[in-house]
């Protein structure tokens, strides 16, 4: 008999664990959370599967409304990991497509509102609730992560064996975010165009608004093609992108009119000023820019200059993306008053005074990442040399910073700077990367990335990305190699 038991026992050993049953979709709704309510549980169609669709309210504070979605791959369909994703703007909606398109890869994943309702480009919601306001800048992620990781384990009975964050803009923040306030709740995080340097950014777009608000500075389209034409024939031999920005020195002073110039063909004195506002950036003491402004190359094309800081007409530069998130930013969350007018503020030292509190709660600029270092985590920065929202000079000044702090970075940190790329996809360079999938990679197989393969959204079109400050140069035989940047002179 005790040999049979004994046989028994090695057999039991020999066997795989047995699955954890999975519970129905429908009994989720009687999860409980802190602070927070499932209200809703329904199965939902997958590509490939089907998964739990759930939906949560976390009221953390008596003025907290935080909607969270989550979805979760079941059966097969699931690989076992987590993503959260990021939202975008100004947030105040879920970021259903998202979540559902990470859900279709296998991964259980959620995403949230971040707090209030909103188009993304309105901040009204933030007058009078500053506990809204680190709804959004921190705590909706946080209460996000907690109930869906908990969610999870109700219902596969085990929680994910690895958790990732991904977002790109507003969601490069959050990114970040979760990095410097909360390096133990994920395992690997991909930032993307972060818009980690709220105040300072908002404040560089302010300046560059009041300078095309000088009379006679507005920028037309034929105005941002000559733009863009000349820094092309400087910096790219007359080629689709510039491969090279930081080898880059175009002023736009060689374009300012001349006696004799004929319409359309050069820029007047205060266009000059204008663009060079729009490259440079709000100066501060002595002339040193305050933040970096955007990079040459791309001001024409769709999506670029036009959407996000001079608008389709002169009067419809308040439509402009980056007009109207900025204006609204300094009215609701820097100071609080509708009736602010950031064409008449003063963005010398005062504004760096007052968006000191702001910055405590919306900024994502702690360049000690130690202890996410120390848990293992894994960070992927990426970040379009044409980004026409979020000055992309800020990422490798960010990656500077972090090497300041800390020394080497390279054994948890790559950024990549892709040439021609607009904000967060598009633009004139191939750009799509599945930047989760190299996260994934790096955190699962210890394969660290190096040299990456960028591709055009449409078409057969690739160029090679290198970790910065590395740049893709011709080998002469036929392919591209890594080198070291030309710097400025």
């Amino acid at each position: 008999m005790r040999a049979m038991i004994l046989a028994g026992a090695l057999v039991a050993l020999a066997l795989p664990a047995a699955a954890h049953a999975e519970a129905d979709c429908a009994d989720l709704k009687a999860v409980k959370l802190p602070h927070a309510e499932v209200t809703s549980a329904t199965l939902e169609r997958l590509k490939g599967g089907e998964a739990c669709k759930v939906t949560v309210t976390s009221r953390p504070t008596a003025d907290s409304d935080i909607r969270i979605e989550v979805l979760i791959p079941r059966g097969g369909a699931w690989n076992g990991k987590y993503v959260q994703v990021g939202n975008g703007g100004l947030a105040g909606s879920i970021p259903s497509g998202q979540i559902r398109a990470r859900a279709e890869t296998g991964y259980a994943s959620a995403g949230t509102d971040d707090g209030h309702v909103g188009n993304g480009r309105t901040a009204v919601w933030a007058l009078g609730h500053p506990e809204k306001i680190k709804d959004f800048g921190t705590r909706s992620l946080k209460e996000t992560t907690e109930a869906a990781k908990a969610l999870i384990r109700a219902q596969k009975g085990e929680g994910p064996k690895y958790a990732y964050f991904a977002g790109c803009s507003a969601g490069g923040r959050e990114a970040l975010m979760e990095a410097q306030r909360f390096p133990n709740d994920f395992d690997g995080i991909v930032a993307g165009a972060p818009a980690n340097y709220n105040t300072l950014s908002t404040g560089g777009r302010a300046y560059m608004q009041q300078m095309l608000a000088k009379p006679g500075a507005w920028l037309d389209k034929p105005d941002l093609q000559l733009l863009q034409d000349s820094a092309l024939k400087q910096c790219a031999g007359g080629g689709a992108f510039i491969r090279d920005q930081q080898a880059c020195r175009f002023d736009p002073g060689v374009l300012q009119c001349k006696a004799g110039a004929q319409p359309g063909q050069c820029l007047t004195a205060p266009q000059v000023a204008a663009a060079r506002a729009l490259y440079n950036g709000r100066p501060g003491p002595g002339g040193r820019s305050m933040f970096p402004g955007y990079t040459p190359g791309g001001e024409a094309l769709p999506g670029g200059f036009q959407a996000w800081n001079t608008g389709v007409t002169r009067a419809g530069i308040v439509d402009a993306s980056g007009y109207a998130i900025s204006s609204q930013f300094l009215k609701y969350f820097v100071y609080g008053d509708p009736s602010f007018d950031f064409l008449k503020a003063d963005l010398g030292p005062k504004y760096d005074r007052d968006r000191q509190k702001t910055a405590a709660v919306l900024d994502a600029v702690n360049p000690d990442l130690s202890a996410f270092k120390a848990r293992g985590g894994k960070l992927i920065q990426y970040h379009g040399w044409n980004d026409p929202a979020i000055p992309p000079a800020g990422s490798p000044r960010y990656a500077a910073e972090m090497r300041a702090a800390m020394g080497d970075t390279s054994g948890f940190y790559r950024l990549y700077m892709v040439p021609g790329m607009l904000h967060c996809r598009g633009g004139a360079g191939p750009g799509e990367v599945d930047w989760l999938d190299v996260l994934d990679r790096w955190v699962t197989r210890a394969e660290a990335p190096r040299s990456l393969v960028a591709r055009a959204e449409t078409g057969d079109a690739t160029q090679t990305l290198c970790p910065y400050p590395g740049v893709a140069r011709a080998d002469g035989k036929g392919g591209w190699t890594c080198a070291a940047p030309k710097r400025k002179g």
